[in-house]
């Protein structure tokens, strides 16, 4: 399967409107939905923030411009919120997973989607 199908069956779900994939250091895009890219500076600091959130703390979470507010992190996940949307980044062992759902979405739905593929690619060594 190639790496755009993953982001397009993230999509086909119906309860993320954005996806994309990333190497796990956030210096290359594999993937993405439509025009979902995000800028160098604001995947840096989702992969930064894997390791040491203290920078998303003070300063959010940024994608496309947005600044989401940062609800969870630790060395796996990463989620934040921006009214009624919300994204959901997902560090596998080579890839870092962005979902996006927008509102009207149980961020619980979102998030467990974006979460189970990030534990099939674990489970195949990506």
């Amino acid at each position: 399967m190639s790496w755009q199908a993953y982001t397009d069956n993230l999509i086909s779900t119906g309860r993320l409107d954005k996806a994309a994939l990333y190497s796990k250091a956030g210096d290359s895009l594999w993937a993405q939905s439509g025009s979902f890219q995000l800028e160098p500076q604001e995947i840096s600091g989702i992969a930064q923030g894997f390791d040491d959130a203290s920078n998303l703390q003070s300063h959010g979470l940024h994608a496309q411009g947005q600044k989401y507010f940062l609800l969870r992190n630790d060395d796996r996940s990463i989620y934040g919120k921006h009214e009624a949307e919300g994204l959901i980044c997902v560090r596998t062992k080579q890839a870092i997973l962005i979902g996006h759902y927008p509102g009207g979405i149980q961020p619980g739905d979102a998030t467990t989607i974006v979460e189970k593929l990030a534990d099939y690619l674990i489970s195949v060594g990506y």
